[in-house]
């Protein structure tokens, strides 16, 4: 790790030469801004549209029919029944809500859990929960572009295998998985499945009948929504315990009283999704591309994780060798650029990477791994802004490291 004092040292440089100082956010895969457009649907619902969905005078009334709406809204952007979308607080909640309301369902058929290394720790910390109160998890790996090893995932179920979740997209590397084939599999061995579809929604397509999911989680502040809502699809037919008990919302599925504003917002954030999804991922990749190329053209000694076939749209997950990612995190963060060192969720911690120690990449380069992720907003001339930068950074960095391609590791 680079000392403060060499820190402030390369600070002092590289902002002694810098000209105009610009705010570039790179971080979608953590969290996306609220659209205008989602922000003016919400705000009626603050004051004059405010109330309870359960209540059965107008304003009540007025307010479950919002509810009824972003249900449709959020049902058309994934092909489902709007009868099959359950509202939550997030995609955490509705990853609980799937493991846990299945494996308790479920219990007398069998206790075991297939799923994979390279899950959000949402999946991952439910599941080590559940194995210490008695049911067995298998952790399935990857090959080296970071896909699920569909041999290895089916030559693990045994006739206790009550339930297989793989998730759609990952949030670090952004390896889009065969989920169509990981179904049939499931399926075939009568085995219910459930994705983790929390970076999937908005950035690749979702048919969920026709990709032949039963339980999928979902969250709105990836698609440019608010914060704390999310939702669970759950096919027709397929029975899970609740996981909140109380009152009789969600079809008495899950009980408190409905967050108004956010699940408005949620369902105007899927509406744009669906309507703007070709020039969205057109959009993305497109500048993601330009990143990319850029960096590993410009930049020696870098390596970009995971495959650029079967990707979220707008990820870029590169080790920068021979310095440490947070180090390049920092002082990018010195000119206004917002970038994480893998996921957001988990980023303060020191372990290395669980998604790129599955993938095989090294703890010490795990360590110069730095996740950049672009979004609607992002422009080409954030992206040579902040190569410009990088560049810079990368180079005074390594000019401190006692490590380099000629000395090695």
């Amino acid at each position: 790790m680079v000392s403060h004092a060499a820190m402030q040292n390369i600070n002092r440089m590289i902002i002694k030469g810098a000209n105009v100082m610009r705010n570039v956010y790179l971080d979608y895969s953590a969290t996306t801004p609220v659209k205008e457009e989602v922000l003016k649907e919400m705000l009626p619902y603050f004051t004059e549209k405010f109330g309870n969905p359960s209540s059965l005078y107008d304003t009540g009334l007025e307010a479950k029919a919002a509810v009824t709406h972003a249900r449709e809204q959020v049902a058309a952007l994934i092909h489902a029944d709007p009868k099959e979308v359950f509202f939550t607080a997030g995609g955490t909640e509705s990853d609980n809500w799937a493991l846990f309301g299945a494996c308790d369902k479920l219990k007398e058929k069998g206790n075991h859990i297939i799923t994979t290394k390279i899950e959000h720790h949402a999946i991952l910390h439910s599941c080590a929960f559940l194995e210490k109160h008695g049911f067995d998890v298998t952790y399935v790996g990857i090959d080296k572009d970071g896909r699920v090893n569909l041999k290895e995932l089916e030559d693990a179920i045994t006739d206790k295998t009550i339930l297989i979740s793989v998730m759609m997209v990952n949030n670090e590397i952004g390896t889009v998985q065969p989920i169509r084939e990981i179904a049939k599999i499931a399926k075939a061995h009568k085995i219910l499945f459930h994705t983790d579809a929390v970076q999937a929604l908005g950035n690749v397509p979702i048919d969920v009948k026709d990709m032949g999911i039963d339980l999928m989680s979902m969250s709105s502040h990836k698609i440019y929504g608010p914060k704390g809502e999310g939702a669970l699809y759950i096919r027709k037919g397929v029975r899970i315990s609740n996981y909140l008990h109380g009152g009789a919302q969600e079809s008495g599925h899950r009980a408190g009283t409905e967050n108004l504003t956010g699940i408005v917002g949620f369902g105007k954030a899927a509406e744009l999704a669906r309507i703007h999804f070709d020039e969205h991922v057109a959009h993305c990749s497109s500048l993601r591309n330009y990143f990319v190329d850029r960096v590993l053209k410009e930049i020696p000694d870098t390596e970009l994780n995971g495959t650029m076939e079967g990707r979220h749209p707008g990820n870029a997950n590169i080790t920068f060798k021979f310095i440490e990612g947070e180090s390049i995190l920092l002082l990018l963060n010195q000119f206004g650029i917002s970038v994480s060192t893998g996921s957001a969720c988990s980023s303060a911690s020191l372990e290395p990477s669980h998604v790129l120690t599955a993938l095989g990449v090294p703890v010490e380069m795990i360590h110069g791994t730095v996740r950049f992720t672009v979004g609607d907003f992002t422009t080409k001339e954030d992206i040579d802004y902040v190569i410009e930068k990088l560049k810079i950074i990368v180079e005074k960095l390594r000019a401190l490291s006692p490590i380099n391609a000629e000395k090695g590791w």
